[in-house]
């Protein structure tokens, strides 16, 4: 079965991530890119401002496409993330939702902490890795 999600890839004026702390499983306990499963029906734009909302408390406006994943998971299910660009545009940052904690880092913080499976070789591969001031 395959399920459809999506993720946000947000920067701040810093060039830092913004990343949660996963509080259920998969990845229970993993820093990763927010987002979460689309609802039916709902656009992936509909999709990442409600994740996002729920996940972090910021609002956002999505952008473009930046790369999907297929990632499997339990139970034999396939989950295919797509991942936006994604501009903040207001909220106070706080973990909601199914995050533990949220945060931005910079790519020395990003390499220090436990991340989902291929996360980093992702944002890698889409030239999408926090930068430094």
């Amino acid at each position: 079965m395959r399920v459809r999600c999506v993720g946000a890839i947000v920067h701040d004026a810093h060039g830092r991530l913004l990343v949660i702390q996963r509080g259920h499983p998969p990845g229970e306990g993993e820093w990763s890119l927010p987002g979460g499963r689309a609802e039916p029906g709902e656009t992936d734009a509909a999709a990442v401002i409600r994740e996002l909302a729920e996940e972090t408390g910021l609002q956002v406006e999505p952008g473009p496409l930046v790369g999907s994943v297929d990632r499997t998971g339990p139970g034999g299910v396939t989950y295919d993330i797509r991942d936006y660009a994604a501009t903040v545009t207001g909220g106070v940052l706080r973990a909601g939702d199914d995050a533990r904690a949220a945060r931005w880092v910079d790519a020395e913080e990003l390499a220090a902490l436990p991340t989902t499976t291929g996360l980093i070789e992702t944002l890698t591969s889409w030239g999408a890795l926090p930068t430094t001031d």
